[in-house]
């Protein structure tokens, strides 16, 4: 049996500091997975001259040129009716066609969804996509979802949104049964939003009830307690920016304290291994890249000001989605 050959198909013109910043990526990516194609979608002469002017060493990739851009004051009709020639489009339609690939932006989020789920389509029996991606704690780290992509989410969604994250977690750590927690303002059953209380109601009553631990509170998302947190995505975005808000502040201050005075410099050559050990546990670069969860297809969606290295640990997540067949685990979960 011949060897699964994938392809990562990425969107060389969205986010901040594009294309280099997204081919640099690629190249430190391929430097520990050379036999993975990668396919480069964007303005052909401006992707070969930043190749060229930063030196770039990438060997196995081919290179779709695309005459449009999606920026990120589009609209929605304008992205729909007039950017079938932009890199996101095209890139979607590539993993469309084609079998064991994944797409894989830092580009306008909007956008994204809004042609993920135009030219990939959903999963049949699930209503609306969750953006899903991890979030560290003190054992290891948690997924998340929604963080964003929908403000509004009823309880039947909160409950696919379970089953997907379930089937996820799948690939993470097949050996171990999940625990399920839904964000609300405290742990009590008559607590939150009706749609909440709905929500635990039906998630109690699925086969997911004896991995569900039911509400807990936001301040309890790094105590490790759960492994998959459920939440609309007004309430998980604001969670997920304030999280990366506090690991830059507490990041940068402590250098800063260590850098003060020649004792201090003195400590941090002393603690420096346990601080790069804090430092990666709570590092966003680490955990660059989210995932469209219910899409019929590999979408991942990249910070738009995420620097080369944070932009190739999303390339790697997109990779291992398609390796461990993601979207055929979720299928598998909603014959429930």
């Amino acid at each position: 049996m011949s060897k699964r050959q994938i392809t990562i198909a990425i969107d060389a013109m969205g986010g901040e500091d594009s294309p280099f910043k997204n081919i640099k990526g690629a190249e430190i990516f391929s430097r520990t997975h050379p036999e993975v194609n990668l396919k480069l979608f964007g303005y052909k002469d401006l992707i070969l001259e930043t190749i060229k002017k930063h030196k770039i060493n990438l060997n196995n990739f081919d290179l779709v040129n695309c005459e449009e851009n999606i920026s990120d004051e589009d609209k929605t009709n304008t992205i729909l009716r007039s950017r079938k020639n932009s890199s996101m489009f095209k890139g979607l339609t590539y993993v469309k066609e084609n079998i064991d690939s994944g797409f894989i932006s830092a580009g306008n989020t909007a956008a994204l969804m809004i042609l993920s789920r135009l030219i990939l389509g959903m999963i049949e029996g699930v209503n609306r996509p969750a953006i899903c991606s991890n979030i560290p704690n003190q054992k290891s780290y948690s997924l998340m979802l929604d963080l964003g992509a929908n403000v509004y989410v009823t309880a039947e969604n909160l409950l696919q949104f379970a089953l997907m994250g379930y089937a996820y977690f799948s690939i993470i750590d097949p050996e171990r049964k999940p625990k399920i927690g839904l964000i609300n303002i405290g742990t009590e059953n008559n607590k939150g939003l009706e749609f909440l209380q709905e929500a635990h109601d039906l998630i109690s009553k699925s086969f997911l009830k004896n991995q569900f631990l039911g509400f807990i509170e936001p301040n309890k998302i790094t105590h490790g307690i759960c492994d998959i947190i459920l939440s609309d995505g007004y309430t998980g975005n604001i969670i997920l920016k304030t999280a990366e808000g506090l690991s830059g502040f507490i990041t940068s201050n402590l250098r800063d304290v260590y850098t003060k005075s020649l004792k201090n410099k003195l400590a941090y050559k002393i603690l420096s291994n346990d601080l790069k050990i804090f430092k990666n546990q709570i590092d966003p670069d680490e955990y660059n890249g989210a995932t469209f969860l219910g899409i019929n297809g590999i979408s991942v969606k990249s910070h738009g000001n995420a620097n080369p290295y944070a932009f190739s640990c999303a390339i790697n997540k997109c990779y291992h989605f398609i390796l461990n067949d993601l979207n055929k685990k979720i299928k598998e979960n909603f014959k429930y």
